[in-house]
């Protein structure tokens, strides 16, 4: 075939996939490999679409035009998608080339063909995030009405500590010490809950004295008191079980609810409005994600002058991340900061 190296062994794409999968299982998490799988497929539904079948025929040019196949949506079942999802995609396709050079597969150097887009930093980071305002609104309300409730726990703990989901379903009752106020976080893949960041995000949380209470009074009169399939005892609980990241996220979208603790901004009729359905409040213009609530918890330590050291530390996020994703702080509000601190000096 014109252009191959004769020094190339030929291999289909769907089998340099399977054998580069394979090689990474033992380094990656379920999510990421998933997530790598994933963002694979495309390439081989391009690879199907084009009648690529064996992966020594690629080149720079192919590279190109998937790239503006992906990016435009014209596959079948694809749409359009932002250049953070582009970026992405082909991130992992030039990991997966390498692995490719490494085993006769592709030409030396495939992997430099595939040019990543230029993301700004504001194209990077997302605004939605829980304010102080509404945070408050919310716990007061649940304090008054479902005191020490399952929905209680999981904002109260999500917003005090700022930490992600997955990390909240890991808990386990006896990580929750109340006389040392203290939540200890445990990296367990080979029990059904791994961490994001596996043994380095292991670490204690402190925990104050309402948060304590609050927890304490949920394990005593409302947590369900089950065991998971692991015989651990979950601290944020079903009747199954340990609650899976479905219904978490559900709560924090009915609860981020403009109108579950004021004023709806959309000028609807909370009785009408088909977003007061459980099931369909994540389409409400104005419901967030538990990740905005970690945004939110971020910002309001560092507003609180709470150092960034310490802050990365509690919510297990490096520097550079928490200045480029999470503190929603304006220069302004910065100066402030440092002039009290130094005011104090």
């Amino acid at each position: 075939m014109v252009g191959v190296s004769s020094d190339l062994i030929s291999i289909p794409p769907a089998e340099a996939v399977n054998l580069y999968l394979h090689h990474r299982e033992s380094e990656l998490s379920k999510k990421s490999l998933t997530n790598q799988r994933y963002r694979l497929n495309s390439f081989l539904d391009w690879c199907e679409e084009t009648g690529l079948d064996d992966m020594n025929e690629l080149t720079g040019r192919n590279l190109h035009q998937f790239r503006v196949w992906r990016s435009q949506g014209k596959g079948r079942g694809y749409d359009e998608i932002s250049k953070m999802t582009l970026r992405g995609i082909l991130a992992t396709l030039r990991t997966f080339l390498e692995f490719c050079d490494s085993i006769e597969a592709v030409e030396p150097g495939m992997r430099e063909r595939v040019l990543l887009p230029e993301i700004e930093p504001e194209e990077i980071s997302r605004d939605d995030i829980v304010e102080s305002e509404l945070a408050k609104a919310i716990l007061e309300h649940l304090d008054t009405f479902e005191y020490a409730s399952r929905d209680h726990v999981i904002m109260v703990v999500l917003w005090h500590t700022g930490m992600r989901l997955g990390t909240l379903r890991s808990l386990d009752v006896d990580d929750f010490d109340a006389n040392q106020q203290s939540i200890r976080i445990r990296h367990q893949p080979e029990t059904g809950t791994p961490l994001k960041n596996k043994y380095a995000a292991e670490r204690y949380i402190a925990v104050g004295d309402y948060y304590t209470q609050v927890i304490q009074d949920y394990i005593d009169t409302n947590r369900f008191s089950v065991t998971d399939d692991y015989g651990r005892l979950p601290l944020i609980s079903s009747r199954e079980g340990r609650l899976t990241a479905t219904p978490i996220r559900r709560t924090v979208y009915r609860w981020t609810r403009p109108c579950m603790t004021g004023e709806c901004p959309h000028e609807k009729e909370p009785v009408e409005c088909e977003f007061m359905q459980s099931l369909k409040a994540s389409s409400c213009p104005s419901s967030v994600s538990p990740h905005a609530v970690r945004r939110g918890s971020i910002t309001s330590h560092l507003r609180e002058g709470t150092p960034e050291e310490i802050v990365s530390g509690r919510m297990d996020v490096t520097g550079d991340i928490l200045d480029l994703h999470y503190d929603k702080r304006t220069e302004f509000e910065k100066m402030q900061i440092r002039r009290e601190f130094l005011e104090d000096e």
